[in-house]
């Protein structure tokens, strides 16, 4: 439950007699996500099979990453050919550090794109230039999926990406502090958030439940 604060001012005439006032406002968390912005897996699915269709393998790859491991985009720079090698990506950031590992099947498939491009070492996503794949560029390749997907442009941005990773993760292993962990989040109230349900999700369990006779 989150706390604002706000203060009550008074007239200038009252004011020079008492002095403001704060007082504390509760503001109960969503207990619902909103299913308009929220992507599904089937609508990941499409986004892939339409980065497949349009030839951007270097797209393609982006997303599996990203949904495949849980990192935020600015974290995809950490993606390099040595962790590809051995299966763990350091991520330092902010002054936090921790360790995401990569499953086989996408260590395989970032060590072939790599080859391909004769990277041989450093980031694997990179531009032209050779510098990192910022949020700008991916958010703009992602949105032009879109048409050809039929996904929702409002739901297509990389940390959307993230999100679905989290739900995933936390309908198979129901650990919070681990999913956390994970994230790299300090707080297991962002978290929640992550992995809050719809409310149609929560209505087919209160059906389940047969308890309305």
């Amino acid at each position: 439950m989150a706390i604002i604060k706000y203060c009550l001012c008074l007239p200038e005439s009252v004011a020079r007699q008492q002095d403001c006032k704060i007082k504390l406002l509760k503001v109960q968390r969503k207990a619902f996500l909103d299913e308009t912005r929220e992507l599904s897996e089937a609508e990941y699915k499409q986004l892939l099979a339409a980065a497949q269709a349009k030839g951007n393998e270097r797209l393609y790859l982006v997303m599996l990453t990203i949904c495949g491991t849980g990192i935020r985009v600015s974290e995809l720079q950490h993606i390099t050919v040595e962790a590809a090698q051995t299966g763990r990506a350091e991520i330092c950031m902010k002054g936090k550090n921790r360790t995401v590992l990569l499953q086989k099947e996408l260590r395989t498939r970032l060590l072939k794109y790599a080859k391909e491009l004769g990277i041989n070492e450093g980031h694997i996503f990179r531009t032209r230039s050779g510098k990192p794949l910022d949020r700008t560029n991916i958010c703009h390749d992602m949105k032009k999926l879109c048409a050809s997907a039929r996904v929702d442009s409002r739901k297509v941005f990389p940390h959307n990406l993230r999100h679905l990773f989290a739900r995933s993760f936390y309908a198979i292993e129901k650990n919070l502090a681990h999913l956390a962990d994970i994230l790299g989040h300090s707080r297991i109230e962002t978290t929640r958030i992550y992995v809050a349900a719809s409310a149609t999700a929560h209505e087919r369990i209160l059906n389940k439940m047969r308890l309305i006779l």
